[in-house]
């Protein structure tokens, strides 16, 4: 079956073109470029990865705090697009500034506010996609943003990675080259919004009412008090919150993992840009798939995909074993994520999805609390960088579980 995206659809795509490059940016250069003031100012290698975790965590809790909230007032009418204006630019004036700073711990200050702007951004463009197309192509656009964004992000981030590497050749400071490279990204963002911002309207809501903020909380609390009853939302989540939790972790850590193995940086760039040029077609197929085949049996199948990725990490000890992890990533990176998206779009009430979204984003996106704090804790109490990301296995094993009790319950 052929589509033709609308014009709200491929502006809605273009937001995940644009913020992907800034998830390229975490996931890449700046554990890169961390590391290199790290060691200036004389941390060791498994101080430097736990405290890149513990920041990921720190993210993670300040966003649970938000997102509920945030989503929840983002369902009253005409609110959704100032509040998600609002995150985006709190991102980006924060990627910008990364490159002025030369200091390890006010970096991670700052790159801790400018990841609470993206995440935030992410519970209202999620929510999003109920407003801009119908649920019978809900999986496919949503495949089509992970997919888009996975080859689109690529082009600033190889100019950012050329200034990187080629600092010396072309007479430019470590330093200065990292100003530009954030300039680059936080402009490339700000830029493939501005077509979103321009044509979205939110169609689902909630009617505007005096103190909304304080009856977002309210409306909240009865969410929060109702869920439980509603089995299979709150089945789906809990088990989203541990499988997600897990890929996100492999995401946020995975140069960190290569650098404290002491693998060749060079190397570990471009093995992670291989994982954004593998995931854009397997985003893609995941997305066809979904017309033919049950969204929730493809879920399962990239859980356990991520199941054995996480077992190969304990053995891996050589620069060839990480570039097929980043494919094997590649493959299912873009599936679990789209399709985790679109699959939430179908159990939950329309008029509710900023709330739900909130929820979810508690619970997985660019919320690897957990995660992030495993690996934290145990390379540095083990000493075993390996051992630390293989624990994660765990979360895949109790996502399978919860998922498929959430698939015995009716919606």
């Amino acid at each position: 079956m052929k589509f033709k995206m609308t014009t709200e659809e491929k502006n809605w795509v273009l937001y995940d073109v644009g913020n992907s490059a800034f998830v390229l940016l975490v996931s890449i250069i700046i554990p890169i470029y961390f590391n290199y003031l790290a060691e200036k100012a004389g941390l060791s290698s498994v101080d430097y990865l736990a405290f890149w975790g513990y920041t990921a965590s720190l993210v993670t809790i300040i966003v649970a705090f938000l997102g509920p909230v945030l989503g929840t007032l983002a369902d009253t009418k005409d609110y959704k697009k100032p509040l998600f204006t609002m995150m985006l630019l709190i991102g980006c004036i924060g990627c910008f500034l990364l490159g002025f700073i030369n200091y390890w711990f006010v970096f991670l200050i700052v790159f801790l506010i400018a990841k609470i702007g993206f995440s935030g951004s992410l519970i209202f463009y999620d929510s999003m996609l109920i407003d801009v197309t119908t649920p019978k192509r809900v999986d496919h656009v949503s495949s089509q943003g992970y997919a888009w964004g996975y080859i689109g992000s690529c082009v600033p981030f190889v100019i950012c990675l050329g200034l990187v590497l080629g600092a010396s050749k072309i007479g430019l400071s470590m330093e200065m080259s990292m100003i530009i490279s954030f300039a680059i990204i936080a402009l490339w963002w700000f830029c493939l919004t501005l077509p979103l911002l321009k044509t979205y309207k939110q169609k689902y809501y909630v009617e505007r009412q005096p103190k909304a903020i304080s009856n977002s909380f309210k409306r909240l609390g009865t969410t929060l008090k109702n869920i439980r009853k509603e089995k299979k939302i709150f089945l789906f989540l809990l088990a989203f919150f541990f499988y997600i939790d897990g890929v996100y972790t492999i995401i946020d850590m995975a140069t960190a993992y290569g650098t404290a193995l002491g693998f060749e940086s060079t190397s570990l760039l471009l093995a992670l840009l291989l994982t954004q040029i593998v995931a854009f077609p397997f985003a893609i197929l995941f997305g066809r798939l979904a017309t033919k085949y049950n969204t929730s049996k493809l879920i399962v199948i990239c859980i356990l995909a991520y199941l054995g990725i996480s077992i190969f990490a304990i053995f891996l000890t050589k620069q060839w074993q990480f570039w097929v992890l980043a494919v094997l990533v590649g493959m299912f990176q873009g599936g679990i994520q789209s399709l985790s998206r679109s699959y939430f779009t179908k159990i939950i009430s329309l008029e509710k999805s900023g709330e739900y979204f909130g929820l979810m984003d508690v619970c997985g996106k660019g919320a690897s609390f957990l995660g992030t704090t495993v690996v934290g804790v145990l390379s540095q109490t083990t000493g075993q960088i390996n051992l630390s990301l293989g624990a994660l296995s765990i979360f895949f094993m109790l996502g399978i579980v919860f998922f498929r009790m959430s698939e015995k319950r009716e919606g």
